[in-house]
């Protein structure tokens, strides 16, 4: 099966349109499918430039104050787990460590995007 192809200028940086200057030694001759890809790509790109910037639902300033509340409740709760008297069935201990866990997981997150990790 033979694909067609389309010639273009790699000089004139337009790989929608053939180059007419058909001596040019940049003259590659392309897929169809690659002239469409690249298309599609301008497009993405046209939209890329044209959208808002990203901005965090939490602003980054309050960053290090949420990290150390998180950290210190972790703190106080794997201390009050550790004190905790052991019981046959640890509900109450399973439930504070999952929660001194999932807020720790939380605060080392927060601790590392104010200081300029993005995890």
């Amino acid at each position: 099966m033979a694909a067609e192809f389309d010639d273009v200028c790699l000089c004139a940086r337009r790989l929608h349109a053939p180059c007419h200057a058909s001596s040019s030694p940049l003259l590659l001759p392309l897929p169809r499918t690659t002239v469409s890809v690249m298309a599609s790509y301008e497009s993405i790109a046209a939209l890329h430039k044209n959208i808002p910037a990203f901005s965090p639902y939490i602003p980054v300033a309050v960053l290090p104050y949420l990290a150390f509340i998180l950290l210190s409740v972790t703190f106080g709760l794997t201390f009050y787990f550790s004190t905790i008297p052991k019981s046959t069935f640890p509900v109450h201990e399973v439930s504070v460590a999952s929660l001194a866990s999932i807020l720790g997981g939380f605060g080392v997150v927060a601790l590392f995007c104010s200081v300029g990790v993005y995890v």
